[in-house]
């Protein structure tokens, strides 16, 4: 299949590779354009994880306001030069983060900074709903569904596995996965405080 310099060009604008590396994506994936956009995610999640233990000295605060001042976020997203720190793309996804800290509310970066107390705690929620909803289900019945709960909870107050809100289809993660992949640098969440008046 002919993949046109239009379809590379779209890819490109979607997921901020270069170009070769678009192009080989479409070629691999026989011009499937959804089929190349996992590729590319998959490829970026390699690139990222070499790129992981990289150190980042460098970063911006980034500081977003919501409602006339009543909702206002704080991010710390470090890089490893503060060339890249000043970089405008860099700046967007900091911006984007913030904004998405504020409407999504999460309350941990990742799922290792969830307290294993609060995880249990919901675990006993959990219990006691399946209980009171009746019927004797067998114990790795219950526990898979216990299971299923945890999950969904952590990816509600987990950042890094929330949905992006501005593209539902990629997790916080996937997203900066995209951004370590074309800026060329590790990138790291540092911390965040979300502040909203009444809260």
């Amino acid at each position: 299949m002919d993949i046109t310099a239009a379809d590379v060009a779209k890819l490109r604008q979607q997921t901020g590779v270069g170009m070769m590396e678009a192009k080989k994506a479409l070629t691999e994936a026989g011009g499937n354009f959804e089929q190349a956009v996992d590729l590319l995610r998959k490829s970026g999640a390699a690139k990222a994880a070499k790129r992981a233990e990289r150190a980042t000295a460098q970063g911006r605060v980034e500081c977003y306001s919501h409602g006339g001042g009543t909702l206002g976020v704080m991010v710390e997203v470090q890089s490893e030069t503060d060339f890249v720190a000043r970089n405008d793309q860099f700046i967007a996804f900091c911006h984007d983060l913030a904004m998405h800290i504020a409407a999504a509310n999460p309350l941990y970066i990742n799922k290792e900074d969830v307290p294993a107390e609060l995880i249990e705690k919901e675990k006993e929620i959990a219990r006691g709903q399946i209980a009171e909803e009746g019927g004797n289900k067998p114990a790795e019945i219950v526990e898979k569904i216990v299971e299923g709960k945890i999950n969904k909870y952590l990816q509600e107050i987990v950042l890094m596995d929330q949905a992006f809100i501005k593209d539902d289809s990629m997790t916080i993660r996937q997203l900066l996965e995209s951004k370590i992949l074309s800026i060329g640098e590790n990138l790291k969440i540092a911390r965040f405080s979300r502040m909203q008046i009444g809260e």
